[in-house]
């Protein structure tokens, strides 16, 4: 069993420690790679070995420092040498390996850095060896564990991008717009990738024509473009006899691309040169599926700042795509490619399989996942057909590629995405198509286009997508509907979610991205369809999960695989981080993977289950009620006290000089009053307490009197009636609800960087507001229970969201929890123990807060190791139920929870 990501990463720090200052190779090497090993719990001596022995290129012998057969040959230099000659050694060995020997990654480091170097991939990256806890999972091979890679994609031509702002703008400062630009544009697109891609011959005939046949000034170039748009769209046999030979040159395009009729534009000789520019680079290396948005994104001056903050990156494109069908049409066409027949048949299935997009923006999912399909294709007409240099001609491959653009579907509100999503799907098609050319030794050019892809302008939210395609077609549907939540959405937005939501009870607290799984539900009927769409994670956490999911279990609703919280963005400057999840569903699928991240800018570990639930962990599909009462035997959680005061009860430090000025019997009185945010920044915040002041020190203390006087009135101004009727009590907080011992302070919401809620132990005479939970009479083992690992992965489960932050509740949150009722009293005295030494490692820094205490970067090693034996003391208490003392991934531990809260919950009258 590997050591839990949380241990290594524990281990890694500690390590970092011990090794930031040393610098002699010869002194300590060995050593330091010891430990490397042990950072992930294994023993070097059962892996690799030191100074292993081969012939080198030149036929010297050489000395590998660190070498694991057929895993890891690593290199090691003295501090400040180069890594690239250490690179260059490690290579050196590779001729005096066997095939079976040789490694799938390299590292060289000299104590301070690190090269890793994955020769699977090819992918390198080098870091300091501070950065070693946030590049754990790039070694997750030492420990055992195994880590899905999604790459991203081929950095776009912004440049391409900004030429084309460029065009538009100067369009559009002549009064050429709306509907029309943005038709006129994707025209010129289409025409720059053309001339780049062997679609117009010969390359560059339309920039040669616009430069050869046009004014300088550019007064005659707009006809001319009118006259190439129009002559696109006519087939040679209706075209006139005595058209220009140049323009005749160009080929039918036909795909209705150039088919609507535009009003003329008009150029001068500044818009003239700009399109020159852009002739002049080369189209032929755009990826369609990103350029697309890129493309979108130009029209809209607000969000040109941040050009290519709006494209979905092919990283989480392949997460989607991936495990909803690539992964599986990959893997049987591995296990029939040498049975012709079954190939055949295979290559057929191909070429029927139908995808929607019900949300397709710029058609991104839609490109990405055409392109996998025809490479996939490829290497089935490879198998089927003979060799890479078996030169075929044109009429038969194209009698072999069966995969077509009008296979895939998509539903998109706005129209000017629409039109780039056709675009784009023609652009990947040819060149796919360029590509099955150069596999066979000629080009194949699917001019003029026959088919193109089905992007329907229209509202997903209120049309019938049986129209698009119809369930029964389809095969798979996927994609990336908006992320908005119940207060961003405007009222078409809520008027749109109401009509598709007709019948969902609790539909009010959903997210907008719920009617997409709603839609999906009802639109694949009792269907084989499989789906996967991405979502903000709060539909996988706290209240929104019974409300959404007890409905679409009830329809008969699986979850098929699932990425748990990772974080979605791309590396445009000014993107928003969202916090997502992917689920896979379907009707008559069953359970495969759950893809865990040890952080949420990692890799995700992939695990084979067999069942997931809508928390998206391994266990039953249970649904936690929000419950009144916890299902174990320990106090309950309550809010602490209500002020509603208007703010003269409440007090900040001029207030309380001001009161003491005035009153200086009034000390007393004053109190410590601490929410969420004081209690988390060390902020100070008083009150006036005054539920055991006599009506004669009321009155005698002339600024507490003032107060109560305002709070008096302020109540009687309310509009609800309950706050009139509290103006009778003016000198009290609305609600109280203060602890009289000492009790547990659990602030509502926190930074989902902390690893831990930082929760306190606070004596009575600091007053709890009610932007705090309270646990009244709390033991040590109280707060050993709530400020465990244990108990942090269920919060990061199944609590609420407060934007990305975490946000705890008593009633699906801490009602829910499972304690480990089994505990002896050994376990709870070692609980105990632990507990007491968290709050000793938290008082030897008095000067700093909570969120210093708990920031990742700033937490002292003491509290890190005191905690890190209080989880050890907690892990070990729910052995006897049926817990681990290591877990390895946070799914995993989250689904014991769950199987023990059904246990517990069982025995309840």
């Amino acid at each position: 069993m590997p050591l839990s990501w949380n241990e290594i990463r524990d281990r890694s720090v500690a390590f970092v420690r011990d090794w930031e200052d040393e610098s002699s190779e010869h002194a300590e090497a060995k050593s330091f790679w010891d430990a490397f090993f042990q950072v992930f719990g294994v023993s070097r001596r059962r892996l690799a070995a030191f100074e292993k022995h081969v012939k080198k290129a030149n036929g010297k012998d050489g000395f590998i420092d660190l070498f694991w057969p057929g895993m890891l040959l690593a290199e090691h230099k003295s501090r400040g040498k180069s890594l690239d000659s250490a690179y260059d050694q490690a290579t050196d060995y590779f001729p005096g390996l066997s095939d079976k020997e040789l490694p799938r990654f390299i590292i060289v480091s000299d104590f301070a850095r690190f090269r890793v170097r994955n020769l699977d991939t090819g992918e390198s990256i080098e870091f300091p060896l501070a950065q070693l806890p946030e590049k754990l999972t790039l070694f997750g091979f030492v420990a055992g564990y195994e880590t899905r890679e999604y790459k991203e994609q081929d950095p776009v031509n912004v440049r391409a991008a900004q030429k084309l702002a460029e065009l538009h703008d100067a369009l559009k400062d002549v009064g050429y717009e709306g509907h029309e630009l943005e038709i006129y544009l994707v025209r010129i697109l289409f025409c720059l990738f053309a001339d780049d891609t062997g679609i117009f011959m010969p390359r560059s005939a339309f920039e040669d024509f616009i430069r050869i046949r046009t004014s300088d000034d550019g007064s005659d170039l707009a006809p001319w473009i009118n006259l190439v748009f129009q002559t696109l769209n006519t087939p040679p046999e209706k075209r006139l006899k005595n058209l220009d030979e140049q323009v005749s040159a160009f080929p039918y395009v036909n795909g209705r691309l150039f088919s609507e009729h535009l009003p003329q534009a008009s150029f001068d000789k500044n818009m003239r040169e700009i399109l020159l520019a852009c002739c002049e680079l080369d189209w032929g290396g755009i990826s369609p599926a990103i350029f697309g948005s890129l493309f979108q994104g130009i029209m809209d001056a607000n969000v040109r700042r941040n050009l290519g903050a709006h494209y979905t990156s092919e990283k989480n494109i392949q997460k989607v795509i991936g495990p909803l069908f690539l992964d599986g049409l990959w893997a049987e066409f591995e296990r029939i490619k040498t049975q012709r027949k079954k190939l055949m048949a295979f290559h057929e299935r191909l070429g029927k399989l139908n995808f929607l997009d019900p949300a397709c923006g710029c058609g991104n999912f839609l490109v990405i996942s055409y392109r996998e399909i025809r490479l996939l294709e490829l290497a089935v007409i490879k198998q089927l057909h003979g060799k890479a240099q078996q030169q075929l001609s044109m009429d038969v491959i194209d009698q072999y590629v069966k995969v077509d653009v009008d296979q895939f579907h998509g539903i998109e509100i706005e129209e000017w995405p629409a039109q780039i999503a056709r675009v784009a799907m023609w652009l990947i098609d040819h060149q796919m198509n360029m590509l099955v050319g150069e596999t066979f030794g000629e080009a194949l050019v699917r001019i003029p286009l026959k088919k193109s892809a089905n992007v329907v302008h229209g509202n997903a939210l209120t049309m019938d997508w049986a129209s698009v395609v119809p369930a029964e077609k389809c095969d798979y549907l996927l994609g990336n509907p908006p992320f908005l939540g119940k207060k961003e959405q405007s009222q078409a937005q809520k008027n749109d979610f109401s009509h598709a939501m007709v019948g969902i009870p609790h539909k009010g607290i959903l997210d907008f991205v719920s009617a997409w799984y709603v839609k999906a539900v009802r639109y694949i009927g009792d269907n084989d369809t499989a789906c996967a769409l991405v979502s903000t994670n709060s539909i996988t956490q706290g209240e929104q999960v019974g409300a959404l999911w007890s409905w679409m279990l009830n329809q008969g609703i699986s979850i098929t695989f699932a990425h748990r919280t990772f974080r979605w963005s791309n590396e445009a400057r000014g993107v928003a981080a969202v916090h997502c999840v992917i689920v896979g569903f379907s009707k008559h699928g069953s359970a495969g993977t759950i893809f865990d991240y040890d952080h949420v800018n990692g890799d995700p570990i992939s695990i084979g289950v067999s069942q997931i639930n809508p928390y998206l962990v391994e266990a039953d599909n249970v649904l936690l009620e929000n419950r009144r009462s916890p299902i174990c035997a320990i106090s309950p959680l309550v809010y602490g006290s209500f002020a509603l005061d208007g703010g003269f009860l409440t007090l900040q430090a001029e207030d309380v000089e001001q009161i003491l000025a005035e009153s200086p019997g009034a000390q007393k009185f004053i109190r410590k009053f601490i929410g969420g945010k004081e209690l988390i920044r060390s902020e100070d915040r008083w009150c006036l307490w005054l539920e055991d002041a006599t009506p004669s020190e009321i009155r005698t203390l002339s600024a507490v009197r003032h107060r109560v006087d305002k709070v008096q009135s302020w109540r009687r101004a309310r509009d609800r009636a309950a706050t009139r009727e509290l103006a009778n009590t003016p000198s009290i907080f609305a609600e109280i609800r203060q602890p009289t011992s000492h009790y547990l302070a659990f602030p509502t919401v926190s930074s989902i960087r902390r690893r831990y809620i930082p929760i306190a132990m606070l004596a009575p005479d600091t007053i709890a507001s009610n932007q705090l939970y309270v646990l009244p009479n709390a033991t040590l083992y109280d707060f050993g229970v709530v400020m465990s690992e244990m108990h942090m992965a269920w919060v990061r489960s199944v609590g609420g969201r407060l934007k990305s932050d975490y946000r705890y509740s008593a009633g699906i949150v801490y009602n829910n929890f499972p304690w480990p009722v089994d505990a002896t009293d050994k376990d709870k005295a070692a609980i105990e123990s632990a507990a007491q030494g968290v709050l000793d490692a938290r008082a030897k820094f008095t000067h700093s807060s909570l969120a210093d205490l708990y920031d990742p970067l700033s937490m002292p090693s003491t509290l890190l190791k005191a905690h890190q034996k209080l989880d050890k003391a907690v892990d070990k208490a729910y052995v006897s139920t049926g817990g681990r003392r290591n877990w390895p991934t946070e799914a995993q531990r989250v689904a014991f929870l769950f199987e023990l809260h059904q246990k517990i919950k069982s025995s309840l009258p």
